[in-house]
């Protein structure tokens, strides 16, 4: 017998859960797209995936779409408030063991929380400016997202010329406790840091840390006391 698939439900199969969608089905998974307007229920698009015509709001949808079965439910629409209820229904009605949800306006991301059924709450606008931050304020340490209901965060921070840790190994880095630095990206090469690695200038180092010590990361980056974290416009914490 074969590996079992994992099984993926998809409610809303405009671009972006048809984009999705194609992405799992590559990966080997198996996909249920979820669609309730008929401009939009298109199975020739992504014809290895199972389509279903109804709305995923709809308990009587989500049933005959075994929802049950499904080990992930993504909720994809372009509507948060459609995507709460997704969320909800699927975590309370299904027992779905994990359920992602797309969050279309960032001032409503405090709402995609364990508390409407949500795992993860994936803010596309969040991502863009994130990455923008990124990119034009080196040596700012940019929250990229949060884990596990904010529990803990993804981080960035692009190494400037001037920073003390340029020309020191990945061994030697003082980070506080609860927190790693996970990846390096050098030159578009992904690179899995390992002690001996020398830090260059223009490295952009990602880090998952306790949310609760984003200062302490601040202080053992740039070698200097803990200073506040203000938190930007859109949620996220520029230090």
């Amino acid at each position: 017998m074969g590996e079992r698939k994992t099984r993926i439900g998809i409610a809303g199969a405009g671009n972006v859960g048809r984009s999705v969608a194609r992405e799992l089905l590559e990966s080997g998974h198996k996909v249920l797209l979820i669609e309730r307007e008929w401009r939009k229920f298109e199975p020739d698009t992504v014809p290895e995936a199972d389509w279903l015509f109804g709305d995923a709001c709809e308990l009587t949808t989500l049933e005959e779409a075994g929802a049950e079965t499904c080990d992930v439910v993504i909720a994809a629409t372009g509507d948060d408030k459609a995507n709460l209820v997704v969320g909800m229904l699927a975590k309370t009605e299904f027992g779905v063991a994990r359920v992602v949800a797309r969050i279309n306006e960032v001032r409503n991301e405090w709402l995609f929380t364990q508390a409407w059924g949500i795992d993860v709450g994936v803010s596309t606008p969040g991502a863009l400016v994130a990455g923008i931050e990124g990119a034009i304020d080196v040596g700012h340490l940019i929250r990229l997202m949060g884990l596990r209901q904010g529990q803990a965060d993804l981080a960035k921070l692009t190494l400037p010329e001037d920073n003390p840790l340029v020309g020191q190994r990945v061994g030697e880095l003082d980070l506080p406790a609860n927190t790693a630095l996970v990846t390096l990206v050098r030159g578009g090469e992904v690179i899995l840091p390992r002690p001996h690695d020398v830090l260059q200038a223009g490295d952009e180092m990602l880090f998952v840390s306790d949310s609760a010590v984003e200062e302490s990361v601040r202080a053992a980056i740039h070698g200097a006391e803990p200073i506040r974290a203000l938190p930007d416009r859109d949620g996220g914490m520029v230090l």
